[in-house]
């Protein structure tokens, strides 16, 4: 008997890969739905038994009658590419990036050149990012959660008509393992290159009738590659630990109560940047290796922000929230209740110049919670032409920040000083979506939204220690807007679907935090409105062995917010979130899925935008600098960038390809490469030299080896083979402007089994 299929046995710790090498591709274009047991359809005299799974490849059927560009993302595929961490997802979707602050567990987002760099991360983000259906309001809640999932999706363009929240740039939405009816446990080791290691386990039944849990985990150590080479001091090792759990009731067959809560302590240490151009000051640089970075922690800032004097460059963070899903079957329609409370406490050290100075040595501290309640109404038909939703949306957050800074070897301060305030935000929507299929499979379809937005900045105090102390007013701002979009699909053939959508998008304005000088820093932004025009189109043109999905998009904006520049009489240019009077971008994104041959799968996908700010008055911040370093006088240049490129990647791929082999009539062999490129980006507005990301293209392998009991598997794998130095994000502190580096190469093997 030849090796045929691959058994998928449950479901394992961040869905347990189902590949079938060899099967048949006539039976690889379904989704099985995960967490069941397949079962054994009809047993042959020479006892040959037929699955019912089907090979994830070609996956997500239904959704090629969808009129969206979303990237669609098996359990299986993030494994295989590695994604851990909620920055991996931008190495498996088109023009998306995401990028670390400073290194640390803040991230900002970027989605068809939408997003802009909230450092104090008290902003709404342009992207936003959801787990099984509940927002996160402030994206570093996310940090550790990337564990035992189902599937993941990433959505650009305007969001908020069908559920969850407004906004502009797109959102990114997790699907978390849910509890099964009967037992299955598996657990996962992955050790690699550095001393990383990276475990995880879950557990899943019945606990009486119609009651069934889920209790899953995992744990991160190790793994760090930079040095100081003054010290010799270890820098990057994560330290970090999570559990999630899942409570599924079902009293009846119209009713389901998913109870779900979860913990991450995340003490792991951070990523320090590498100065590569000295902004202020004569004194050069470091001389860094490309795994060498420089830090320092002066014994009077470890006692002022009560931390142990060898504290590295680290977070000391806690994450917990808990959600209530409640749904009911009506008969005529389906009602849903999401209630979620999140709650972050973050304590994180950077040491922001890259050198053994402390010239931009920074702590700070942040105590945040945000609760949400959605309740939707939707039809609960699937094969109606009249498909329909309707809901309201809540939101209250509360966040309190203290950043301590360090200047005392910045001769232009030489002090330390902090930096205190709070923020309340409270938001109410109301959405609608409607769709209508006419015949000849054209289908109309439409949604609008209305959200109301107040948020107010409280108690902000800046504090020169053994100086001045300053106390500015409260600031609020408030914001009511429409929203929504209007479109038309058409099932031109069975395998082939064309749209068009126009899509109004809303985000809600607020404030710049950070290092306030002068009132005139906490003036709020303003909202973003953006006018979408989609064009797409999906494509099975011979399925099974050929897929292709394709969009191409233009944004019209009013207001985008960015992060401009504003110059402090006597202290020197401050980043500040400002809106752009008008701005514009465009480009395409599209996915192809291959299985030319038996044993061949590639995957690849392509993302292209362009952008230009049409009418953007603001400080030029190198003109500035250089001015300063000229003259030793802070005088602000001044110029409007219209015409000038909005700096965010012009072009991204990323793609893998596989050879599935069977090697015995029982166990199999996938193997193959995957890759991704990204090209340059500007960090300040209208970057060149220093404030511009070079690009970067990075190449991985893995080999993995399953049975067909589908119990176990094992990989060994390589990332950034080719082990080149690339930057992922970088900024600018005072005296350096920096680059925070990419891993370098990373070798290492994974076990993983499910029961």
């Amino acid at each position: 008997m030849s090796f045929r299929r691959v058994l998928l046995l449950g479901a394992s710790l961040a869905g347990l890969p189902s590949a079938l090498w060899a099967a048949p591709a006539a039976q690889q274009h379904d989704k099985t739905p995960r967490h069941t047991h397949p079962k054994s359809v009809n047993a042959q005299a020479d006892e040959t038994i037929k699955v019912s799974v089907k090979r994830t490849d070609f996956a997500f059927q239904a959704a090629q009658k969808q009129p969206d560009a979303d990237t669609r993302l098996t359990a299986e595929r993030l494994i295989e590419r590695g994604v851990v961490t909620l920055r991996d997802i931008e190495r498996v979707a088109p023009n998306l990036t995401i990028q670390s602050i400073n290194g640390t567990a803040s991230t900002n987002f970027y989605l068809r050149g939408v997003g802009f760099n909230d450092f104090t991360q008290n902003n709404i983000p342009t992207v936003l990012t959801y787990f099984d259906d509940v927002p996160f309001a402030f994206s570093t809640m996310a940090s550790g959660l990337m564990f035992d999932l189902a599937d993941a999706t990433v959505t650009p363009g305007p969001v908020g008509t069908m559920h969850g929240q407004s906004d502009t740039g797109g959102e990114v939405r997790f699907r978390t393992a849910d509890p099964t009816s009967t037992w299955h446990y598996g657990a996962s080791e992955d050790i690699a290159s550095y001393a990383r290691s990276r475990s995880e386990a879950y557990v899943s039944g019945p606990l009486a009738k119609g009651l069934d849990f889920r209790l899953a985990g995992q744990t991160r150590q190790g793994g760090g590659w930079q040095t100081n080479p003054l010290t010799g001091a270890h820098l990057g090792d994560a330290d970090s630990w999570a559990l999630r759990g899942k409570l599924r009731w079902r009293p009846d067959s119209r009713t389901t109560i998913m109870l779900s809560s979860h913990f991450v302590q995340d003490n792991s240490e951070v990523v320090t940047g590498v100065p590569v151009y000295r902004l202020i000051g004569s004194q050069g640089l470091p001389s860094l290796g490309r795994q060498q970075a420089e830090w320092s922690l002066k014994p009077q800032f470890a006692a002022l922000i009560g931390r142990p004097r060898s504290l590295k460059p680290s977070e000391h963070n806690q994450f917990w929230g808990f959600d209530l899903h409640m749904d009911r079957d009506l008969g005529f329609a389906k009602i849903t209740s999401i209630s979620a409370f999140e709650t972050e406490r973050q304590g994180e050290y950077t040491d922001q110049d890259g050198t053994s100075a402390s010239q931009a040595d920074t702590y700070r501290t942040i105590s945040a919670n945000a609760f949400t309640q959605e309740l939707r109404l939707s039809s609960n038909d699937p094969n109606s032409r009249l498909q329909w939703v309707v809901g309201a949306f809540y939101q209250r957050s509360r966040m309190k920040q203290r950043f301590l800074f360090d200047y005392t070897d910045y001769s232009a301060r030489g002090y330390m000083m902090s930096t205190n305030f709070g923020m309340n935000q409270e938001s109410t929507s109301e959405f609608g979506h409607i769709s209508y299929r006419l015949p000849h499979n054209v289908t109309l379809f439409g949604g609008l939204l209305h959200e109301i937005d107040d948020r107010s900045l409280t108690g902000l105090k800046s504090e020169i220690f053994g100086g001045s102390t300053h106390i500015f007013q409260p600031e609020s701002t408030a914001s009511a807007q429409f929203a929504g979009q209007v479109g038309v699909s058409w099932q031109m053939l069975p395998s082939t679907m064309v749209y068009y959508k126009l899509s109004k998008g809303f985000k809600p304005g607020g404030f710049s935090a950070n290092n306030t000088q002068i009132q005139a820093q906490l003036d709020p932004f303003g909202p973003e409105t953006v006018l979408t025009h989609e064009v797409g189109f999906k494509s099975d043109p011979i399925p099974g062995k050929l897929r292709l999905n394709g969009a191409a998009f233009y944004n019209d904006f009013h207001g985008q917010q960015v992060v401009g520049t504003v110059m402090i009489p006597n202290y020197g240019p401050l980043s500040e979130i400002t809106n752009v009077p008008k701005s514009e971008s465009w480009g395409f994104e599209g996915t192809v899925e291959m299985h030319p041959v038996r044993h061949i799968f590639v995957t690849q996908n392509i993302g292209w935008q362009r952008g230009n700010y049409q009418d953007f008055p603001n400080v030029n911040r190198a003109a500035t600098n250089a001015y300063y370093a000229k003259t030793g006088v802070w005088k602000a240049i001044n110029n409007n960038f219209a015409g000038v490129d909005n700096g965010q990647p012009k072009l991204t791929l990323n793609g893998q390809a596989e050879w599935r082999q069977a090697l015995t009539d029982h166990l199999g062999l996938d193997i193959g490469p995957d890759w991704s490129y990204r090209g340059s980006q500007a960090i300040a507005v209208g970057g060149t030299g220093f404030y511009r990301l070079p690009p970067y293209f990075l190449l991985g392998a893995h080999a993995t080896l399953r049975p067909s009991s589908g119990h176990w598997e094992a990989t060994i794998y390589a990332s950034n083979i080719l082990n080149r130095q690339y930057f992922e994000s970088g900024g600018m502190a005072t005296t350096t402007y920096f680059y925070i580096p990419g891993t370098p190469r990373f070798i290492g093997g994974r076990v993983s089994c499910g029961f």
